[in-house]
């Protein structure tokens, strides 16, 4: 999923302080599963920006909604009853909503609430890492469900380095060294004649190289 974090609240208040009306947008989505941006941190954003405008004595109106995906148009559409009313828009969704909203409703300014970070996995309650750059050419059936391009700090898609020490990575003690991990699933696997194969340059196009990705689907277009 797409994990983010909320902006400081400084941040946000110097966006939308020059303006009266606020409407602000929560996503059913991946900002609802990290905690960043549904509909609870929505209503906890808006208290927390009302009692600071209250101490400014400025009576900021805010509406609160949440789609169930901003990052779609169709959902998009339900804040056209609201649009009106607002001077400027906040989102807690990622980019991808922001930009969507944007879109659609070229009229208003509209601000992001939170930082976009990474596509990542659950690892324990509370703890995501990251497990995917959407490179757009995946290699995870080659190295055992473990990505280099995510998970190696320099990207190596031969590997291990020679700053690797005991498994664990230069960077840190607390990063594994992807490689090793690498290795001990193909291990596992009964496959440790993939790691001895040289994977060639690999063709960043797919990755954004060649400029913004778009996916087509002619069969479910209408």
């Amino acid at each position: 999923m797409i994990t983010a974090e909320q902006k400081p609240v400084t941040e946000i208040i110097n966006y939308i302080s020059p303006y009266r009306r606020i409407l602000l947008v929560g996503c059913n989505e991946c900002v609802t599963v990290c905690a960043a941006g549904g509909k609870k941190e929505v209503g906890i954003l808006a208290s927390v920006l009302h009692l600071h405008f209250l101490k400014q004595g400025k009576n900021l109106e805010i509406d609160e909604i949440t789609l169930e995906r901003q990052c779609d148009p169709e959902y998009v559409e339900e804040l056209a009853p609201h649009i009106d009313r607002a001077d400027a828009i906040l989102s807690m969704a990622c980019g991808c909503g922001v930009q969507t909203i944007a879109s659609r409703y070229k009229e208003k300014i509209v601000f992001p609430a939170v930082n976009t970070k990474f596509m990542g996995a659950s690892e324990s309650q509370g703890i995501w890492a990251e497990r995917c750059q959407g490179c757009g050419d995946c290699m995870l059936g080659i190295t055992g469900g473990i990505c280099p391009v995510a998970r190696c700090s320099k990207h190596l898609l031969n590997g291990p380095c020679g700053g690797t020490s005991n498994g664990q990575c230069e960077i840190g003690p607390e990063t594994d060294c992807a490689w090793r991990l690498i290795w001990e699933r193909l291990k596992e696997l009964g496959m440790e004649d993939r790691y001895e194969e040289i994977m060639e340059a690999k063709d960043w196009r797919p990755s954004g190289g060649a400029g913004p990705r778009k996916i087509i689907r002619e069969d479910l277009s209408l």
